[in-house]
């Protein structure tokens, strides 16, 4: 039987009540409610529905990606908007089935007539992942602006026909959206125009041009409107960001892949995702007040007047590509 000493039985004593002692604070205040763990955030998940002519061009894909990476949204639902919108719902459906977010509704707006090229056909007509049916995007809009009243942002990537039969069905339901977030309009600079020279003026924005009586309904709405132009969203993904991205090798990745090729064009630009990275980081696209007019050709004119919405002339491209492809191509 082995004996201790009084001393030393004291000496023990003394360190392991020291121990207990400062191991004591730090063990209560990772208990404490309201305190998160690390890598927990304390934000609610931002609620948003997604209308998109995705199927086009490419980017409104990649827009959906960086949303689907991302913890900070919750997307109650993706709705198509312009030409073969049911076509458009089941690219969608295929693209949230590889990516493991087959809990996503899709719903589908009123078609068309257009002759622009749905270049990624091919992907969206596969059948993996097609449901059987889709509900109606106007009334799938409504029905969560009632669920979730002044909580949704609506992230409008393509052109407005969903958002404009939306506030003619129920203006004051539309209102109670916590606000649009809209890839649209040409303030003072257009197509091509990158920066780099004196802007050479706007032109008419595709998402704007093609429905512009809806339009100039959102920007009359007095919902908060926060505007990405084409002043702020041509941002190109080369080739080694491309090269980047595309090795990742994860599901969504691969599906991106196949649409970038399938689109058929060399470098994309990524108008859209600037929308969603705003939401996640508003320093990548700083906003300024200004009072908007669309007018009757689809112009986006700044005129003196009380602000109607919140728009971004300027972002930052390098940032904002960090972002992506830190999410996005993440194992």
């Amino acid at each position: 039987m082995t004996t201790i000493s009084n001393s030393t039985a004291i000496a023990a004593y003394f360190w392991v009540g020291l121990a207990i002692l400062f191991a004591l604070p730090a063990r209560a205040q990772s208990a404490q409610p309201g305190i998160p763990e690390k890598g927990i955030s304390e934000k609610t998940p931002e609620k948003i529905i997604i209308d998109t002519d995705i199927g086009d061009d490419v980017d409104d894909a990649f827009a959906v990606a960086l949303a689907l990476r991302s913890p900070e949204l919750e997307i109650l639902g993706i709705t198509t908007t312009f030409g073969d919108t049911e076509t458009r719902a089941r690219l969608a459906d295929r693209l949230l089935g590889e990516a493991g977010r087959q809990d996503i509704p899709v719903a589908v707006g009123t078609p068309t007539e257009t002759n622009n090229r749905f270049t990624q056909r091919r992907y969206a007509e596969g059948g993996r992942f097609a449901r059987a049916s889709h509900p109606k995007a106007v009334d799938f809009i409504l029905e969560q602006i009632r669920r979730y009243p002044n909580q949704i942002t609506l992230i409008a990537i393509g052109p407005l026909m969903n958002v404009g039969a939306v506030i003619d069905k129920e203006p004051e339901t539309f209102r109670k959206l916590r606000r649009v977030v809209l890839m649209g309009g040409s303030i003072y600079r257009g197509y091509g125009d990158m920066g780099y020279f004196p802007p050479h003026g706007p032109q008419a924005e595709w998402n704007i041009v093609n429905d512009i009586p809806s339009a100039q309904k959102l920007f009359a709405s007095g919902v908060p409107l926060y505007v990405m132009p084409l002043d702020s969203t041509q941002l190109k993904l080369d080739e080694v960001k491309r090269s980047i991205l595309f090795q990742s090798g994860t599901p969504l990745t691969d599906a991106l892949t196949l649409l970038y090729h399938q689109w058929g064009q060399e470098t994309p630009t990524l108008f859209d995702v600037m929308t969603v990275a705003y939401i996640l980081n508003p320093k990548l696209c700083p906003v300024q007040p200004m009072h908007i007019r669309v007018d009757d050709k689809g112009f986006t004119r700044p005129e003196p007047g009380s602000p109607n919405a919140q728009v971004c002339l300027d972002s930052d491209a390098e940032a904002f590509f960090r972002l992506y492809i830190g999410r996005v191509g993440a194992p």
